[in-house]
């Protein structure tokens, strides 16, 4: 599995269809209010895993009734929801794939067409169910619950192999030591500018507005964009930083993720100022 694996992230073959969705996502996304739903910046987590989690696990509970005695109504009820719930599942997973690197979008896009796959198995297990034919129902549902597993495998190997949709700063808070740390002098931070330091080999970005001073992790949570070369606006009515790669939107204040495509909110760190020095620490 794992040469299988790294054959699809090396195949480049796969780059000109991805490529042509890729177009055709952000064609047909093209609200940012829509894409910040689809990416889950309202709930603070990546939306596409949560709805995930529906369509599975009807399915998976219409292939165990499928293997019990008794009335198939119960069945049939769990596959339909799982077929309407895949709808909006495939939007959330294509609005995040769009916004993945190469390599990431060669394995989604695989993922992407074993889930398809797995749908359309299940649509017509649906309608062989309707009709009263139960037997051809099963077998169609039990092709789509492989097909749909394959797909979750892909997933887990996007998610824990690939890091797509992990906050990607976080990691850099393993290598700061505990306890207070040293950032720079108060008086040497300009105010209203973006400033990179270094606490403990980690780069943090410094940002003061008057007596109030914010350090965050200067990697960007999406894709680990440098934060510290992005753009300082106000964005509705708050002070936020705009990562350089994909534009994802961060308040200056406490971190949260205003406009995708990152998903989850920026690490903000603990400040304090003595003897004129700013000092951070772990949160």
């Amino acid at each position: 599995m794992r040469a299988a694996l790294t054959r699809i992230e090396r195949a480049a073959r796969l780059d000109g269809a991805a490529d042509q969705l890729q177009r055709r996502v952000w064609s047909t996304f093209r609200s940012q209010r829509v894409r910040d739903l689809l990416h889950g910046v309202w709930l603070g987590h990546p939306l596409h895993p949560a709805l995930a989690q529906v369509p599975i696990g009807a399915w998976t509970s219409a292939a165990i009734l499928d293997l019990l005695p008794g009335p198939r109504r119960p069945a049939t009820v769990l596959v339909a929801v799982g077929v309407a719930a895949a709808v909006p599942a495939a939007a959330a997973g294509a609005n995040d794939w769009a916004e993945l690197s190469r390599d990431q979008r060669r394995v989604g896009l695989v993922h992407a067409a074993a889930n398809a796959v797995g749908t359309v198995c299940y649509a017509g297990s649906l309608v062989a169910r309707l009709a009263g034919r139960h037997r051809a129902g099963r077998t169609l549902g039990f092709l789509g619950l492989a097909a749909v597993n394959g797909g979750a495998y892909l997933g887990g190997h996007l998610a824990y192999k690939q890091a797509a949709g992990v906050n990607q700063g976080v990691p850099e808070l393993h290598q700061m030591s505990d306890g207070w740390r040293p950032v720079a002098d108060l008086a040497a931070i300009p105010e209203a500018t973006l400033v990179t330091r270094k606490v403990d080999d980690v780069a943090v970005v410094v940002y003061r507005d008057g007596d109030e001073v914010t350090v965050m992790l200067e990697r960007c949570a999406h894709q680990g964009g440098p934060l510290g070369s992005g753009e300082v606006a106000r964005v509705d009515g708050r002070t936020c930083v705009i990562c350089p790669w994909h534009g994802s939107t961060f308040e200056l204040g406490g971190g949260e993720v205003i406009h995708g495509p990152a998903g989850t909110d920026q690490q903000v760190l603990p400040t304090r100022v003595i003897g004129g020095t700013l000092h951070t620490r772990l949160p």
